[in-house]
């Protein structure tokens, strides 16, 4: 490859075959020695490939700091959250200009009170090349949170205990736990879930209590299920501790009196495989979101606390065919029902006692909205979030007696540049190959001209049931001003079109998620909003598969494709169970022990089927320390495709050595990854300012 006349040398991984046979297959993968972590090798083409990208991107380095300085231009960098009231203290999140983490505080009462500090995450943070705080957990009587810290980037946290009387760090140090933590309701029993060492799933509930050494913690739960992961959290009516455990079908609760936390956990309804609910305690009920008897889009029912087996339970809000139900908050005089209809996010409320019943009004056809942070029970203000593609994020109170609104918070734009009026977002449908329609929600600036010579970026994730709704970036704003479109494809494997969408696109229907984003593109194309030569493709983990077979069965329609810590290497990591989180994704993509599985998985696995053929421009970025999809399946598929692809495109592989899943963990180092993505995206299109 040349670059300003200037010859770079590709870096060329060892070929070292390894034969993987199963169910009589065998496949040959030169690439299997770069799991080993430790190894010098591996490291050293790491280093070599990081080395290329620099040399490959220097030209670019300007235009990299220009759009990372442009980026943080636009965000207000003493920002704060809207406060929240929890237990007599309103609590803070807020950030000061020029760091890069946030800072925790409360006041007590009143607004107007002084502020307590409670973590100032900058002064915690130093010395450290990652830094995550999680899982605060202040105690019931405010003298006490538990916090959880990362410094690894590989999710296991360790949890610790801060006296806010005094400030004092109490010497507890509990590792390799998820990070969350609940308080019983004597203020010394703390509930938290451990992971195990090496798959990293949450397998056990532990009891600690304050003053004790760690290492004698009672196990109250351990969820042998290699599928499931569970977890232990307080119902908003603090009356109760909560035991959950969860497949990808299937879960299961157990609760506790919280005021008598050396009690035994009963359990709500045994385990049912294929039976999905969750509860919320309200008075004498429990009430219960579950697909229950085919309720494909879920039900809403209730069951007394007292006979919680499903025998018992009644039906407050029954199935319907076009509405999924997603969520519930409770309230003392009023339930709220989060749905999605039509794509649409709809949310309900109603009075306990019957006499009212209404709809929060939205009027636009690409809005995303949703219930915010609601911890207190007794209020008739709910708090929920809105924006667009083209609408900055707005928090608002809304009293659900007097159906008044109080915008508390509309997110700021920076840089004097930004006026929503100068965008245009729309929701366009394209038809997949079996008829099906794909809704896909897009943004540009005004003015358009469907020419065919508009820069599209083309971004999706589609699996896990994860719905993206279209939502506000300043970020994207840096692309958006340089002509490109963003369109946003609603694939299935998602449940944008409801709980049948995400089971359209699972296990032996997932090629419809690959087919159903490569035919939005055809659509795009067809429409002449753009062309294969100005088409990008974008997506990150689950996405990031998608981008490997969408490179692999139609690499003619795209110019460019960004792979962010992609799950690549499907059949190998599915076929070893000591992975992280292997096992309970059984249910999302089949479990390759059985042959009709295993066939069907390497028909589509990126890995197992590059071939000599032209390829487009690709970028791919991970972490060393990622805990989700394992830096070396990347690594194995950037060396798999230097060895066969036929082109001269640029392929470019990152690895930051620091980070994990999530990337940087500054609020502005991260931009710098995002600037190193939309610079490769321009550099294409020769946009160099």
């Amino acid at each position: 490859m040349k670059v300003a006349d200037k010859e770079i040398q590709e870096p060329i991984a060892k070929k070292s075959p390894v034969e993987l046979e199963k169910h009589g297959d065998v496949r040959v993968d030169n690439y299997f020695w770069m799991r080993e972590r430790e190894n010098p090798e591996v490291l050293d083409y790491l280093a070599r490939e990081n080395q290329y990208n620099e040399q490959m991107t220097a030209h670019t380095k300007q235009l990299q700091e220009d759009l990372f300085q442009e980026m943080k231009g636009r965000i207000k960098e003493d920002d704060s959250s809207v406060p929240y009231k929890l237990n007599g203290y309103w609590y803070i999140t807020r950030y000061e200009s020029g760091k890069d983490y946030p800072i925790y505080s409360r006041k007590k009462e009143s607004l107007d009170a002084p502020e307590e500090l409670l973590f100032d995450v900058n002064e915690m943070a130093k010395g450290f090349d990652y830094y995550k705080l999680g899982g605060l957990n202040v105690s019931p009587d405010n003298k006490l949170c538990a916090f959880a810290v990362d410094t690894i980037s590989r999710r296991k946290y360790t949890i610790q205990i801060k006296n806010l009387e005094t400030g004092e760090i109490l010497p507890v140090k509990i590792k390799t736990t998820t990070g969350g933590s609940t308080w019983a309701n004597d203020n010394s029993t703390l509930f938290y879930a451990r992971k195990d060492d090496e798959t990293l799933r949450s397998d056990k509930i532990y009891k600690h209590r304050l003053g004790t050494d760690p290492k004698k913690d009672e196990m109250v739960f351990f969820e042998e299920d290699e599928t499931f992961h569970t977890y232990v959290y307080k119902s908003k009516s603090e009356k109760y501790l909560v035991i959950g455990s969860s497949s990808t079908l299937t879960t299961e609760y157990r609760f506790l009196d919280a005021d008598h936390p050396d009690g035994d956990f009963q359990i709500v309804q045994p385990r049912i495989r294929g039976m999905e609910y969750s509860i919320s305690h309200y008075e004498d009920h429990f009430y219960i979101l579950t697909n229950k008897d085919g309720a494909t889009n879920f039900k809403l029912m209730k069951t007394p606390v007292t006979a919680t087996g499903q025998e018992n339970w009644v039906d407050v809000i029954p199935h319907q065919e076009d509405v999924l139900l997603e969520d519930i908050d409770l309230f003392q005089e009023f339930l709220v029902v989060s749905e999605r209809s039509d794509g649409l996010n709809k949310i309900r409320v109603s009075r306990w006692d019957g006499t009212e019943s209404y709809f929060l009004p939205f009027d636009n056809e690409t809005y995303t909205a949703y219930t915010s942070t609601n911890p207190d029970f007794d209020t008739p203000l709910l708090r929920y979030t809105y924006n667009s593609l083209g609408t900055p994020t707005q928090v608002v109170d809304f009293n659900m007696k007097t159906k008044e609104k109080d915008v508390k918070k509309e997110q700021e734009v920076l840089g004097g540049k930004f006026n929503k009026d100068n965008y245009v977002s729309e929701r366009i449908w394209a038809t997949a190959k079996d008829g099906t329609k794909v809704p896909m929600t897009l943004v540009h600036r005004k003015g358009l001209k469907k020419d065919g010579k508009n820069p599209v970026l083309q971004y999706a994730y589609g699996s896990y049931g994860s719905t993206i709704d279209p939502y506000f970036s300043t970020v994207r704003l840096s692309l958006l001003d340089r002509g490109f479109i963003f369109v946003l494809a609603h694939i299935r494997g998602g449940e944008y079109l409801g709980r049948q969408w995400y089971e359209d696109g699972k296990l032996l229907k997932k090629m419809n998620t690959f087919t159903d984003f490569v035919d939005c593109s055809k659509h795009l194309i067809q429409e002449k909003y753009t062309s294969p030569e100005h088409l990008y493709a974008s997506g990150g983990s689950a996405g990031g598969l998608l981008m490997g077979v969408v490179a692999n069965i139609a690499p003619q329609l795209y110019n460019g494709i960004i792979a962010s810590v992609p799950f690549v290497d499907v059949v190998t990591t599915m076929l070893d169970e000591s992975i992280p989180l292997t096992t309970g994704e059984y249910d999302e993509w089949g479990n390759p022990n059985f042959p009709e599985y295993y066939h069907y998985m390497k028909s589509y696995s990126p890995y197992d089927n590059v071939v000599s053929q032209d390829y487009p421009n690709i970028l791919v970025t991970t972490g060393l320390h990622d805990s989700q999809v394992q830096y070396w399946e990347p690594a194995k598929w950037v060396a798999k495709l230097r060895e066969l692809k036929t082109d001269k495109n640029k392929l470019l592989f990152h690895t930051n050595m620091e980070a994990g899943h999530g990337g940087a963990s500054g609020r502005f180092e991260a931009l710098r990854e995002v600037a190193e993505e939309y610079a490769f995206l321009l550099d294409l299109e020769g946009i160099d300012h």
